[in-house]
């Protein structure tokens, strides 16, 4: 049996040695010159659906066997496969989508390279292997997130060329929204996420797909800063639709951010966040940056849910300090903070047992949360 490690372990090894601070991730190996059969029989489980993948008994690690594909009908699932012992490292490789993903390691440590993946690597270009990178519509999406990935690498104008003639012909509305959700959370992760949008527009796939995607500076440094902080990924894709703009009046309607991670598939919670920050319930961005005297706390605390939700309320308020940059004279996080600990610490139960009647148990509850809550915002005052 003859194994290969390939493709982006390959890659991020060699770009390790030239000084690319990256992780080193599990490998991935191509079997030459096997059966599933002769897999299973050396104890290898079987875990791959349209193609034959299998586990590796100890390590766990992923053994494809080599294989070619052939289109037979449009988007990303409308392959054939064949796998079987005949198909040679070489095949194998030409059907992977970058030259920089097109390599493998011989067990001597040199670097089998058919398609000049190497070369690309050092002069920092994204090159397609063949004209089959335009069977696959995930491709243009897997591209854009890799040079956001790899800031300092372009894309070769025949690659960019090509990907425009995907846009065109069609072939990217056929992209199921579950794959368009993966590569742009995968992108908001990287280095420069803007870069992975300013690529998808340039060839032209968010005019065709998501015209409503649109990158001002305000937002290039919105998403800047909410990737530098770390915030989880429900909440970077609310922020992303927050360039969306909204004209409804309506504030329980979707906003048209909000309506726009729906297509994609997004989560409920990064969607609730995006009706947030996109203006319905709340006001948007700008009402949570300006977020000033007592009064605008409180409509902040009811409107957002924070006693039933108090940890999207303390993330909102994490994403107002790290990104939203409020303005001077506004009331300080760490006030804001208090204040709200204070609203969701008051004991409902005891307050109740105050009341005359059960008419008057949720005003008499209201007006201990709203004293709380006053009393911790002179304290921080």
């Amino acid at each position: 049996m003859k194994i290969f490690p390939v493709g982006g372990y390959v890659r991020d090894m060699l770009l390790r040695k030239r000084g690319f601070k990256l992780p080193e991730g599990d490998r991935d190996w191509v079997v030459i010159g096997e059966t599933p059969e002769a897999m299973i029989k050396r104890g290898y489980l079987p875990v791959g659906g349209d193609f034959p993948v299998f586990l590796h008994p100890r390590s766990h690690e992923e053994y494809a066997l080599a294989r070619t594909e052939r289109k037979t009908a449009p988007g990303y699932h409308g392959f054939i496969f064949h796998a079987s012992p005949d198909v040679t490292l070489e095949e194998d490789l030409a059907r992977r989508d970058l030259t920089i993903n097109a390599m493998a390691l011989a067990p001597d440590g040199f670097i089998i390279d058919p398609f000049g993946g190497q070369h690309d690597l050092a002069a920092g270009i994204l090159r397609h292997v063949s004209p089959a990178f335009a069977e696959d519509p995930v491709r243009i999406l897997r591209i854009a997130r890799f040079a956001a990935r790899l800031p300092s690498f372009s894309i070769a104008p025949e690659t960019m060329a090509l990907m425009r003639r995907m846009v065109d012909s069609g072939e990217a509305d056929a992209l199921v929204p579950e794959r368009v959700l993966a590569e742009f959370t995968k992108g908001l992760r990287t280095a420069t996420p803007c870069r992975m949008l300013d690529i998808l527009t340039e060839c032209g796939f968010c005019q065709r797909l998501y015209p409503e995607l649109r990158l001002s500076a305000q937002l290039r440094g919105r998403l800047h800063r909410a990737r530098l902080a770390n915030f989880p990924v429900d909440l970077l894709l609310a922020v992303l639709a927050s360039g969306i703009e909204s004209e409804t009046k309506n504030l329980k309607a979707p906003t048209p951010g909000r309506q726009f991670l729906a297509r994609i598939r997004a989560s409920a919670q990064a969607q609730e966040f995006a009706q947030i920050l996109t203006g319905g319930t709340t006001g948007g961005i700008e009402k949570l940056r300006n977020i000033t005297t007592f009064e605008d706390t409180i409509e902040f605390l009811r409107q957002v849910d924070a006693l039933r939700k108090p940890e999207r309320a303390k993330l909102l308020l994490a994403l107002r300090n790290a990104v939203l940059q409020p303005p001077e004279g506004s009331a300080e996080t760490i006030k804001l903070a208090q204040t709200m600990r204070a609203w969701t610490s008051v004991d409902a139960g005891a307050v109740a047992q105050t009341a005359a009647s059960p008419k008057e148990i949720a005003q008499k509850v209201l007006t201990a949360r709203v004293q709380a809550a006053a009393d911790a915002w002179r304290a921080e005052a």
